[in-house]
């Protein structure tokens, strides 16, 4: 019903969500909070837009949603959470954003600028407010209207008396996502398995949803293929082809599965022709818990069939890897110390290692090193821990942190070095060990080892973002570029996107491509605002501009960041391998400063 002035009367489902422990993650990291904030709107955009809806307001850390059918929010609100459980699986427990999500089906008045009113809106904001974090509540309205519509189920909790609404409202918390439990077990299946010591996954037959058989080939394909190249990660374990197809044309239960192929993650998805364009559905299960660990749709133009099949496979594989070894270092958190095995010693000082791969966490970088060698002293034959050894020490001299530099060079290549020689087709050990090689200067040996670790997978978003640096640094901009982006594209939504974004600013400064190098390094520095490395790409960028007030601001943000920052060769010219890069940088950050003359800058552009 429409009344004077555009406004409108109707029936709709309500999105009502808002950010749990707000004000306490402002006051630890205000600048941090606020970026994922505005991370995980755009989250509630994207998602509302693909289920018929759209987000109406977003006032303070809430977020309210109007959709047209219940389902179409419901599975908005699970791929929401989704999303931003896989997003935040990187972050320490205390600094993850959880939101409570509310939804309700009723009468809402809507006004010509979309914003709604109403009775409806309320109960979805008291239905929020009895979520969990990271959960959903729904009303029986809305659990009746998406009954056998959704892949949830629903857990009654009561019926609740709220503010200003006259009627009961009985609510439902939303389950986790599930598949079709069989009929009857597979015969011959496999009775319960122990899990590897090592992260463990099997791949299922994609789904045809084409209605065409000759569209199985491309399906299969997909499959195989990304079990191929997972099996290239020597820390997976991986279930071969011919286990993973007994499951082809069979509705599953992913726990089931795991269960009788000792692994603990799944990964599944569906595939449907429309025309000239394919769109792939994938999602990856953490079966223990029943949580989605990653889940992504693509759609391509079908021009050429084996050329998609391959960008989707690397797509894929490219995305869910470091989901996987988030997951794991996640898990290795959760466990009490005094049961750590090898190679769970060794696990956590890789964990430590990751969170020491930043500008001020040198700490972090310490216990990694201690943890390593803890982990040798019951295994000396751990390339995981040898692998975070060398890790560590990398970041140790790239960053200037190192009590005695040469010690964390010997060391870092001793351990790089010792994970080839147990295992010579060991992508990280070559990747480690080449950083270690470059950082020391060594830039001609360090980039034929990170290339080796490249051919040897070219899958791991890590050694592609490292290539790219290289590449660029040794003289080859447009090649890093193109390696950078490409690791850009095939995994947007990687927690380390922002390294690679600070690393295409200082690209862009080497390339003299000084507009690409500001875009780049404002676009890291919104994901990470207090990167020091950040600041410094962008205030090289502007001077090459002749922005010189932007340049002498980034560079005293930066020097508020981190007084000691250029104490660290490392870090002051962040390892540019050619004579003539460093000059210029130095001629550029000396204009910041204010110690040379503008022209100084002119001449060098």
């Amino acid at each position: 019903m429409t009344t004077e002035a555009g406004t409108k009367h109707r029936l709709a489902a309500i999105l009502a969500a808002d950010a749990a422990g707000y004000s306490r993650l402002m006051s630890l990291d205000p600048a941090g909070t606020v970026a994922t904030l505005d991370g995980a709107r755009g989250v509630f955009k994207r998602q509302a837009a693909d289920h018929q809806g759209s987000v109406v307001d977003t006032a303070g850390d809430s977020v309210l949603a109007v959709f047209e059918t219940a389902a179409g929010a419901v599975k908005a609100a699970i791929s929401v959470q989704h999303e931003l459980a896989a997003a935040g699986s990187a972050l320490p427990e205390p600094r993850r954003l959880r939101f409570r999500i509310g939804v309700h089906l009723g009468d809402v008045i809507q006004k010509p600028d979309g914003s709604i009113y109403g009775d409806g809106v309320n109960i979805a904001a008291r239905l929020q407010s009895l979520a969990d974090p990271g959960g959903i509540t729904v009303s029986d309205a809305v659990r009746g209207a998406v009954r056998n519509r959704v892949p949830a189920t629903f857990e009654d909790q009561g019926e609740h008396q709220m503010k200003n609404i006259s009627d009961l409202v009985h609510a439902f918390r939303v389950a986790a996502m599930r598949g079709v439990v069989p009929e009857a077990k597979t015969a011959g299946a496999m009775t319960d398995l122990s899990l590897p010591d090592r992260p463990s996954i099997a791949v299922l037959p994609f789904a045809n949803m084409s209605g065409d058989p000759e569209q199985e080939f491309f399906t299969d394909g997909i499959t195989e293929d990304i079990i191929t190249e997972l099996s290239r990660f020597r820390t997976l374990f991986v279930i071969a082809r011919n286990s993973s197809f007994t499951y082809k044309g069979k509705a599953v239960d992913v726990r089931a599965v795991a269960k009788e192929l000792g692994v603990r993650y799944v990964l599944e998805g569906s595939i449907r022709r429309m025309g000239n364009r394919i769109r792939l559905n994938g999602q990856l299960v953490d079966a223990l818990t029943g949580t989605h660990v990653w889940a992504e749709r693509y759609d391509r133009v079908l021009a050429d069939v084996f050329e998609v099949q391959e960008e989707l496979t690397r797509n894929i594989v490219t995305a869910i890897a470091p989901h996987i070894e988030a997951a794991e270092m996640a898990k290795i958190r959760r466990v009490h110390p005094g049961s750590f095995t090898a190679y769970e010693v060794a696990l956590h000082a890789y964990a430590e290692a990751w969170a020491g791969y930043s500008d001020d966490n040198r700490e972090a970088r310490h216990r990694a090193i201690d943890l390593a060698r803890e982990a040798l002293a019951l295994d000396p034959q751990s390339v995981v821990a040898l692998r975070a050894l060398g890790f560590a020490q990398f970041q140790h001299l790239y960053f200037g942190t190192a009590p005695v530099p040469e010690k964390s060079r010997e060391e870092g290549l001793d351990a790089a070095s010792r994970a080839i020689a147990l295992d010579s087709s060991d992508h990280l050990g070559h990747l480690w060990k080449g950083m270690v090689l470059y950082v020391s200067e060594d830039y001609e040996a360090g980039l034929a080892s990170i290339r080796r670790a490249h051919e040897l997978n070219p899958n791991d978003q890590n050694v592609v973002q490292c290539l790219g640096w290289t590449e660029a640094s040794s003289g080859n901009p447009a090649k890093g570029i193109e390696h950078l982006t490409n690791a850009l594209r095939l995994s947007p939504r990687d927690y380390t996107r922002y390294n690679t974004l600070i690393i295409l600013g200082l690209v862009g400064f080497l390339a003299r491509d000084y507009k690409r190098g500001v875009e780049w390094s404002l676009a890291a520095l919104r994901e990470v605002p207090r990167s020091p490395m950040g600041h410094m790409a962008l205030s090289l960028n502007y001077v090459g501009l002749g922005e010189l007030d932007k340049a002498r601001a980034g560079l005293d943000t930066l020097r508020r960041l981190d007084a000691n920052f250029f104490r660290s060769t490392g870090a002051s010219r962040a390892n540019f391998a050619r004579r003539e890069d460093r000059e210029r940088a130095s001629i550029f950050l000396k204009v910041a400063s204010g110690k040379l003359d503008p022209s100084a800058a002119a001449s060098a552009r």
